[in-house]
Order: structure tokens, then C-alpha cells, then sequence
């Protein structure tokens, strides 16, 4: 009589072999640089003559940086809270697409969905897409997410501690690092799919041609319309598990 054998329950999260050193890697140059941006965002928040408290509630509550750097600059000239809130909102709508593509890799409770749509960011999402299954997708959000907003909060607080005493970080040209970062991140993506170098082509041709008209933040948001070439490529394959 053949013995039963049971077959191992599948594992509900992300075991430590999803976490490997190449990602604490990555993850810690861009909490690096995302720290040397928050500093300068704390201090020239309050060196222009905001207190101390407004970045740092703005960064937990917020916590988007190119959302608080445009409702800072807003706030610091002359404009109202009103107006600064709409530009914050305007620059942040394109993390409701990222979020559903990350939304399968973040959770199953109310309680991870709720604190992992408050991590998305560019970055995070970069990290999470680049990784080859599952469970490394859902471990990379996390590391990536926990680690970014721990980091930028302490450094957006710093900076504001510190006031103007550091000057403008931006100068010495460490923001480069985050597109440097993302562009490396998707690389993955655009040598397997030619649906994606398509739709990233298509997007980055569309902002090209908008950043000199338009706002700041609005070429991204027009960006997403190269997703409309993915998934209608000639020639892709077609069936059960396209």
C-alpha cells in the first residue's frame, strides 16, 4: 500500500530567501538618495519661513516628493492652502495607476492594502516590477517601501531641524540619482517585452514634447497614454496565459 504523502501548504508571504542581497542593495542607494532629497526638502521648507512641524506631518500624511516639493513652493509664494493641496493632487494621480500594478503584490487584508497604497511610489513600484515572481515582487514592495519612508521621514526632519544651514542639496546634482535608479530598474522590462519598449517609447516622446508648455508633473501623467500601445502589439503571442 503506497504511503500519502502531503504536499506542503503554499507559503502566505514572502520567505527570506525573497529578499536577496542584490535588492538590500538597490534599495539602500535609493534610500540614500532619497535621503539627501528629503534633508533638502526639510530645510528649504523651513529656511523659507514655514515651522518645523509642516514637512514633517507633510511627509508622513503625503509622503511624495515631488507632490510636497510643488505644494511648498506654492505655500512659500504667497499662494493659499487650497491651491497647494490641488497642485499636490495633480502631481500625485499617477500613483493610481501604479498602485494597480502593484495591488496583487501588496496583500490580501484591509489592513496591508490600506498601509501598502500609502508606500507606493515611483520607486516601489519600479523595484516590485522588476522582480521575477510573486513572492519576490512582494517582498521587494515592502523592503522598498518601509525602508524609502522610514528614511525620508528621518531626513525630512533633520532637514527642517537644521533650517538653512545646508543650503539647497538639489545643487550638487544628487536628485540625478533617482532617474538613474528607475531607469536602470526597468531595463529588465524593456529588453523582454516589445510592448513595453513600444508603450515606454511612445510615453517618453509624449513628455519630451509637453515638458516645455505644461506644469511640472503633467508630462508624466500624459506619459501613461504609451500604455494604450502595450498589449495590441502585432505579433505577440496570443492565448490561455497571455
Amino acid at each position: 500500500m503506497r504511503s500519502v504523502q502531503r504536499t506542503p501548504s503554499p507559503r502566505h508571504g514572502p520567505g527570506p530567501s525573497a529578499v536577496d542581497a542584490g535588492l538590500l542593495r538597490d534599495v539602500s542607494l535609493v534610500c540614500l538618495a532619497g535621503g539627501v532629497v528629503g534633508v533638502s526638502f526639510g530645510a528649504i521648507a523651513v529656511a523659507g519661513g514655514l515651522p518645523v512641524w509642516v514637512p514633517v506631518v507633510m511627509s508622513l500624511v503625503v509622503y511624495a516628493g515631488s507632490a510636497q516639493f510643488s505644494a511648498v513652493g506654492v505655500l512659500l509664494a504667497g499662494g493659499g492652502p487650497v491651491a497647494a493641496a490641488a497642485t499636490g493632487l495633480l502631481l500625485n494621480t499617477r500613483t493610481a495607476a501604479f498602485s494597480l500594478a502593484v495591488a496583487e503584490h501588496i496583500g490580501r487584508t484591509r489592513l496591508a492594502r490600506l498601509v501598502g497604497a500609502h508606500l507606493v511610489t515611483d520607486e516601489t513600484v519600479a523595484f516590485t516590477l522588476a522582480q521575477p515572481d510573486p513572492a519576490r515582487r512582494r517582498a521587494a514592495f515592502w523592503v522598498s517601501g518601509i525602508g524609502l519612508f522610514t528614511v525620508w521621514n528621518l531626513c525630512v526632519a533633520a532637514g527642517a531641524l537644521a533650517g538653512g544651514a545646508l543650503g539647497d542639496t538639489a545643487r550638487y546634482g544628487l536628485d540625478a540619482a533617482f532617474p538613474a535608479v528607475l531607469a536602470a530598474l526597468v531595463l529588465p522590462a524593456l529588453r523582454e517585452d516589445a510592448g513595453v519598449r513600444r508603450a515606454a517609447l511612445a510615453g517618453a516622446v509624449l513628455a519630451l514634447a509637453l515638458t516645455p508648455a505644461v506644469p511640472a508633473g503633467v508630462p508624466v501623467l500624459a506619459a501613461l497614454a504609451g500604455l494604450a500601445l502595450h498589449g495590441g502589439v502585432p505579433g505577440r503571442r496570443k492565448g490561455p496565459r497571455s
